[in-house]
């Protein structure tokens, strides 16, 4: 994936063939199975991910997703639309050989997003959180398969979006009441269950998290081939773990592409912040266009369709100058 770029997951509007030209057409060496939340729930994050579960199944309530006995709509609403999505990439990737991107939500940030049936954050409860991850790890192995099937020549990296990580490793989660915060998980816990996750799947896996305070080093123990972060979110105290991250041959995702509209003309410019960090953490500029790559912020759900296609563009056309203009 030499000088690549892709997207994090969601795009504007509910046009799953639209999302999937945009998707195939801007990125020649990362495209990505996109994300439509518009569409409402179950196209949501949470809801699509709660979805891919095995024999576990939740709803919408008014205080968010819960879970539930038996499937129900949002259920057969997450899996027709994850049909449709499947659908139109296949369309767009007719012949295709090379990285393709899917993902879904981490188990850590499923448990803190979705309520038990009494009404707690599945997060309270570490046996739920233990079932959560066996379900899901279990929900993408079968999801892996039908990408393989219906896009033969892709070579599959799966990214699991824990924007919620770094608070349940903080205990900053609030409870469901919103009065309280759920106690910290304990980080070894933590990792020990991303760490199962990523072994039991036959791709690589990335994490994803648009928050500060990205636990770099707890991902790269539990065997992540990358981390995809929000660059406008790093300080310098983050150098050493980049650095032995970089060392240890973990990829790193940069997001440097505002995921909102506003002007932004200068792809070069635009990583000019990732050419500055890896000069301060003193590696070999011709590396750089090797083990980073470009993205925006975050998803682009909030923005409007026509700059959504332009970051993605900019962010392919900033990965390029990464090779070609590495200092």
């Amino acid at each position: 994936m030499h000088g690549a770029a892709t997207g994090v997951g969601s795009l504007p509007g509910t046009d799953a063939r639209e999302a999937a030209r945009t998707s195939t057409g801007a990125l020649e060496h990362l495209p990505f199975l996109p994300e439509l939340p518009a569409r409402g729930p179950g196209a949501d994050m949470i809801g699509r991910s709660a979805g891919l579960l095995v024999e576990l199944f939740a709803q919408t309530e008014p205080s968010g997703w819960r879970f539930a006995d038996r499937p129900g709509r949002d259920t057969r609403r997450a899996h027709s639309w994850l049909g449709e999505d499947l659908d139109a990439l296949e369309e767009f990737t007719q012949g295709y050989q090379g990285a393709l991107k899917i993902q879904a939500v981490g188990p850590w940030t499923l448990a803190a997003s979705i309520e038990l049936r009494h009404g707690e954050k599945a997060l309270a409860d570490r046996g739920a959180c233990r079932d959560i991850a066996g379900s899901l790890t279990e929900g993408l192995r079968r999801h892996l398969a039908e990408v393989r099937k219906r896009v033969p020549g892709a070579e599959i990296v799966l990214q699991l979006d824990e924007p919620s990580l770094p608070a349940v490793l903080a205990g900053s989660v609030k409870t469901a009441s919103g009065f309280q915060r759920l106690r910290a998980v304990d980080r070894q816990a933590a990792e020990e269950v991303l760490r199962e996750v990523v072994r039991a799947l036959d791709a690589p896996v990335i994490v994803h998290c648009c928050a500060p305070d990205v636990p770099v080093p707890l991902l790269r123990r539990a065997g992540v081939a990358g981390v995809s972060l929000d660059f406008s979110l790093l300080t310098e105290r983050a150098d050493d773990d980049l650095g032995e991250a970089v060392e240890a041959g973990t990829m790193i995702l940069a997001g440097v592409v505002p995921s909102a509209d506003q002007a932004v003309s200068d792809p070069a410019g635009s990583v000019q912040g990732v050419r500055t960090l890896w000069r301060r953490l003193g590696f070999a500029p011709e590396l750089l266009g090797r083990r980073v790559l470009v993205t925006p912020t975050c998803g682009l759900a909030g923005a409007s369709p026509a700059y959504a296609r332009k970051a993605l563009s900019l962010a392919a056309r900033a990965a390029q100058s990464l090779v070609d203009n590495p200092e």
